[in-house]
């Protein structure tokens, strides 16, 4: 939970850095009105961009992360399934063998 908000706080941090970035590079251009407008769409624009890329690649690390995590959670429990069965088979044979020697 709290490495969600940490990502969260990533992304707002980039989005408001590209927006501080573009709105310092604008406002000192010497540019007309219109320049400027076209220019603060622009820079927005691409912030957005940056952002869903930067979220998308932040949501694929986090998949695959959490399927490596279920693969080896996977192989962990078969081979202590495995390891299981094997320890059950050995008690069976040793108790079977006890119970053999006791009737005699």
């Amino acid at each position: 939970m709290s490495e969600n908000k940490g990502t969260g706080k990533f992304i707002l941090g980039t989005i408001l850095g590209a927006i501080a970035g573009a709105v310092a590079g604008v406002v000192m251009a010497p540019k007309s009105g219109e320049e400027t407008r076209k220019d603060i769409k622009e820079a927005g624009d691409k912030a957005v961009k940056k952002t869903k890329e930067t979220g998308a690649k932040l949501f694929k690390s986090g998949k695959d992360g959490a399927e490596e995590l279920g693969d080896k959670v996977e192989k962990t429990a078969k081979k202590v399934e495995k390891e299981v069965k094997a320890k059950v088979e050995e008690v069976k044979k040793t108790a079977d063998k006890k119970a053999k020697e006791d009737k005699k």
